[in-house]
């Protein structure tokens, strides 16, 4: 049937079958209590970098130690910053939604035997 309807795939109902469960809604509930809330915190970081970069010279130019200023810091505490998300997000996902993936992805096999 090249140029008819193609016919449903049974998985395609199972995916979907999967992505109504209760099971499924709670771990991205989960992904997105940690994601938005720490995403917003990052973006106000990062604008607060950009910000005081633009609008506040005389402070960022500020020394802190021999030839680090302020702006220095800030940009290397950007970097630290990145690093410190990245392991609280896989922190979080081994903690809240690995494990409730798994057997849910453990369940959807079944299904397909």
């Amino acid at each position: 049937m090249p140029f008819g309807d193609p016919e449903p795939d049974p998985r395609a109902e199972i995916y979907l079958r999967v992505q109504a469960s209760p099971e499924f809604q709670e771990i991205r509930r989960r992904h997105r209590d940690f994601v938005f809330p720490m995403s917003l915190a990052f973006l106000a970081w990062y604008l607060l970098y950009v910000f005081a970069s633009t609008f506040a010279r005389h402070f960022m130019a500020h020394r802190l130690l021999g030839a680090c200023n302020v702006a220095l810091a800030f940009g290397l505490l950007q970097f630290a910053s990145t690093f410190l998300i990245t392991w609280a997000y896989a922190r979080n996902a081994r903690a809240k939604r690995d494990r409730a993936a798994l057997n849910l992805r453990w369940e959807t096999q079944e299904m397909f035997r």
